[in-house]
């Protein structure tokens, strides 16, 4: 009888952790569900070249200053910024494309370095 008086609040607890942590995760958007949920052919695919993602594209608003490229190891990382979203090259490649934040309820990247 005494065994089963201390399994009921562990189970309790337990029960109002669930609870709790499944209100504060329903209340923001993440970027990431957003991105899952639209056409990939939105943005540019891993491997394409810059003239095919200009071609496709147009031209980015805003061409980002080159980073790292100091060692052999480290190549340079160009990133071209477009409205919906920042494509990011090594050499003239596509390496990744990531979708860019849609309003304040959304948790997104940070802004470019510039």
């Amino acid at each position: 009888m005494n065994r089963h008086i201390r399994i009921v609040p562990l189970r309790a607890a337990m029960a109002l952790a669930l609870i709790a942590f499944a209100g504060a995760a329903a209340a923001e958007t993440l970027l990431i569900e957003r991105v899952q949920e639209e056409n990939k052919a939105a943005m540019p695919a891993r491997g394409m070249s810059m003239a095919d993602v200009e071609a496709r594209f147009g031209a980015p608003t805003e061409r980002l200053d080159p980073r790292g490229g100091q060692k052999s190891q480290w190549p340079a990382i160009n990133r071209w910024s477009y409205p919906a979203f920042v494509v990011y090259f090594e050499k003239n490649k596509v390496v990744d494309a990531v979708a860019i934040q849609a309003d304040a309820t959304e948790t997104g990247p940070k802004p470019p370095i510039r």
